[in-house]
């Protein structure tokens, strides 16, 4: 029930919901000093509930009751990696570079999976792409003058900071006092009339609609999944030379992936045909940066005045920092959760949590977005934008407060009975993944596609019916 969800109330009065149904079965908690487990299975939930609600045709619809049931071990689960290569391995997430170094006065991380991350990053401390160089050349360095030089130079880098000390940063304020989610309403669609809660396939509910995914790495990607396990068409988008081979077979699962180079007119001609066609546009650009491709809130909105249009950022909306780029586990840094696992811990080195939990968080938060904006277009007519960033969704984890490592039950390990039992035919080789932690009677999860690498598909939208495939959970 309700009462025994930390975090879940909130998510949902986020996005107008009163208290709903949800079961939860499983016990345990990932080891870390915040309630993280909590987090991933209220997350998930939230994401159950909106998709119950959109699946609905009215209030006192049979289907209305079916209860949402989440099992918290296996939510926990599937905020690392859920997919199991069968006779071959996953790359590192991570280049030779990326991770968290000493500084003259305390410490900072550098996020160098980029090439051109890596690049900003190495011309800042003039050292060649070695670890042991960089570490010592860091060393050299005041935290705050190198994360400011870093960023200046187009990298991407976090000074490690106390929960107190973001609190008091100026971009903290500016983040704790923004909504969970920021929705706006861009107008009343006069193609409302022609979508039926009736005619919504219970089983099925998001086959037919369009999804174009414009995110990379986790936090879009994870939301882009879950839509495509409930039926959406999924196209995702990526430019030419972007590669992240440490989570592509993690997260395009049930998507066709496109490439785009969206600087050149044919290309950008081509995606602003698909973005006419779609009914989401789901993007992670940070703020400006499609606008300076003519891609613009009021271009997008000139193009497609239909689509429900939800985006993420790392840092936040509002406040100064509200266009640097960042990532999970930079937000971590800055925003006190890797010291306050040090210092909970008794370590000598920044301890973030054992997942990458604020972008698993947000994208189940972006999916229930997504669900909220076609449902409100459905029943009331209105076309919704909804904003959502890492540094809001930390906030949020640390609501639940700091909860010591030995005030928790340790998850049991992973068994067989943990794992689906379909079969994956990836581009890299047959896969097996674990069982998805949601489950609406009437209503399973099942992805259409395999992963497959960047860039396998066309960029078109799907233009045959899905049907179950062998990935089915």
């Amino acid at each position: 029930m309700m009462s025994d969800f930390y975090f879940l109330p909130e998510i949902l009065a986020a996005f107008g919901q009163p208290e709903s149904t949800v079961n939860m079965t499983g016990s345990g908690d990932l080891p870390a000093c915040f309630r993280v487990t909590d987090l991933a299975t209220a997350s998930i939930a939230a994401a159950g509930v909106m998709l119950q609600h959109y699946r609905s045709a009215s209030a006192v619809d049979a289907v209305a009751t079916d209860p949402v049931n989440v099992d918290r071990r296996l939510a926990s689960f599937w905020f690392g990696m859920t997919i199991r290569p069968q006779g071959w391995q996953l790359p590192s997430p991570w280049d030779l570079v990326a991770g968290d170094y000493q500084t003259a006065d305390g410490w900072i991380r550098l996020h160098t999976n980029a090439p051109h991350h890596l690049k900003a990053a190495l011309a800042v401390l003039q050292q060649p792409a070695e670890r042991d160089a960089v570490a010592k050349a860091v060393l050299g360095w005041q935290a705050t003058a190198l994360e400011q030089a870093v960023v200046a130079q187009g990298g991407c880098a976090a000074e490690m900071r106390s929960m107190a000390g973001w609190q008091q940063h100026p971009q903290g304020k500016a983040v704790n006092a923004e909504p969970l989610v920021h929705i706006s309403e861009l107008n009343r669609d006069d193609r409302a009339g022609a979508e039926c809660a009736a005619s919504i396939d219970a089983a099925r509910p998001l086959a037919g609609i369009k999804v174009l995914d414009l995110t990379r790495v986790l936090a879009g990607p994870v939301a882009g999944r879950f839509l495509a396990a409930y039926g959406a068409d999924v196209l995702r988008i990526d430019p030419p030379d972007w590669e992240e081979p440490g989570t592509v077979p993690e997260v395009v699962l049930g998507k066709r992936c496109a490439r785009l180079d969206l600087r050149r007119t044919a290309d950008l001609a081509v995606f602003k045909q698909r973005l006419a066609e779609c009914d989401v546009i789901l993007h992670g650009y940070r703020p400006g940066a499609l606008a300076s491709l003519g891609l613009s809130d009021d271009e997008r909105y000139a193009i497609n005045p239909h689509a429900v249009d939800v985006a993420l950022c790392a840092y936040g909306w509002t406040g100064p920092w509200a266009g640097r780029r960042g990532f999970d586990s930079l937000v971590q840094m800055s925003s006190g959760i890797a010291q306050q696992g040090m210092a909970t811990f008794a370590g000598d080195k920044p301890r973030p949590l054992p997942v990458q939990a604020l972008d698993h968080a947000t994208g189940y938060l972006l999916a229930a977005a997504v669900l909220n904006g076609l449902w409100r277009r459905r029943e009331q007519g209105v076309v919704t934008r909804s904003r959502l960033s890492l540094a809001r969704t930390a906030h949020l984890l640390r609501s639940g407060g700091v909860d010591r490592a030995d005030k928790t039950q340790a998850l049991a390990v992973e068994t067989a009975d943990d794992i689906a039992p379909w079969v994956e035919e990836t581009s890299w080789g047959a896969a097996r993944r674990l069982k998805f932690p949601l489950a609406i009677p009437g209503c399973p999860a099942w992805w259409q596609y395999p992963a497959r690498e960047l860039g396998s598909a066309s960029a078109h939208f799907a233009h045959h019916p899905l049907t179950p495939g062998n990935n089915q959970a």
